[in-house]
């Protein structure tokens, strides 16, 4: 019997190394479960106290986070350096606003704001996912600002720079078995729980086949594709189920804010969404949370911090900031995936 197996206490034994992945694996369940509490009850407690403010504010930072993770199945794991990610926010929130002021039901408004956006997103990955690299960028920044302008200019359908709904209109709330969202509290806890399915599915999604071979065409497309991955097709699956997140983002913020106008979708918040990922760790789930986090709360933090608006003035310098410390220090994110720190580490 070989010596790993007799001495279970070796360093380097099969049998050590697994209990060491089961303990670690325990680790993070338990963190994961007790920051989840923490996130549960912390807002019901502010719900009465002057800081209850912070529960709309960290219900915009939850969108941020489900729009980073959708954005990191293009970026972060298969390597497509999409800059018109927004605009599929934007399909969605504004599907979303037509349905919702026709009086339709929730669970229907969310799947037909996800129809159109796969609908755009497969029109437009047919015909652009071709490209590489900084012509990709390119293209998709184009795409993201042809979609705020037409949705400026389409006055018919959108009601123009005016948004949405018109005046006599109406955006209804969310009714769930009989009781109705209207609350800051009740869709921080609706995003949540998009969140915690996100994570789910995103975790899920990593650790597959599908996952591995997404990685393996971020790393080196040409051998990927010698392979036998079919690259193209799972290019466009990374694409399409980006998507479908950016239009539940979509749709919660349309329901959440009745009110939708183009200038909630400049290129700004396509630039703010890679700032997130590219901080937190591209291809990792929870440094995509991380980056989203940090990126995503600062504008709230440095308005309290400053005692007002001017943190506007500063907020281009702060992100600027960041991604250069970010790429100089650590660039592999503040939380990195495993498979990228140990590239990174080794070609460092």
């Amino acid at each position: 019997m070989p010596p790993t197996l007799k001495h279970p206490n070796y360093p380097n034994s099969p049998i050590t190394l697994f209990k060491t992945k089961h303990q670690a694996s325990w680790k993070s369940k338990l963190s994961s479960l007790a920051a989840l509490a923490a996130l549960i009850v912390i807002p019901a407690l502010l719900q009465s106290t002057p800081q209850a403010y912070l529960i709309r504010s960290a219900g915009l930072v939850g969108l941020y986070v489900l729009l980073a993770l959708g954005l990191n199945f293009t970026l972060g794991y298969a390597g497509l350096f999409d800059l018109g990610y927004i605009a599929f926010y934007a399909i969605g929130a504004y599907t979303a606003a037509k349905l919702a002021i026709l009086g339709w039901s929730f669970p229907v408004v969310v799947a037909a704001s996800i129809a159109a956006a796969l609908i755009v997103r497969l029109w437009v990955g047919v015909a652009i996912l071709r490209l590489r690299g900084d012509y990709l960028a390119i293209v998709t920044m184009g795409f993201g600002e042809i979609t705020r302008l037409v949705l400026n200019n389409w006055d018919s359908f959108t009601n123009g720079p005016k948004g949405l709904p018109r005046v006599g209109e109406t955006i209804m709330p969310i009714r769930i078995f009989g009781f109705s969202l209207i609350s800051n509290l009740h869709y921080y806890y609706l995003i949540l729980i998009f969140i915690v399915a996100a994570v789910i599915i995103s975790k899920r999604l990593e650790n597959s086949r599908l996952g591995r071979a997404w990685v393996a065409i971020r790393e080196d497309e040409m051998a990927a594709q010698l392979t036998g991955i079919p690259v193209a097709n799972l290019k466009l699956a990374a694409f399409m189920i980006s998507a479908v997140f950016a239009a539940v983002a979509g749709s919660l913020f349309a329901y959440w804010e009745r009110f939708v106008t183009p200038e909630s979708f400049v290129f700004w918040e396509s630039i703010l969404i890679v700032a997130m990922i590219v901080t937190g760790g591209m291809g990792s789930v929870h440094g995509v949370i991380l980056g989203a986090i940090l990126l995503g709360g600062a504008p709230q933090i440095l308005q309290i911090a400053l005692g007002g608006s001017e943190w506007i003035n500063y907020r281009y310098f702060f992100f600027g900031l960041v991604l250069v410390l970010t790429v100089l220090f650590r660039p592999q994110g503040l939380f990195p995936e495993k498979r990228r720190h140990a590239t990174l580490k080794i070609n460092g």
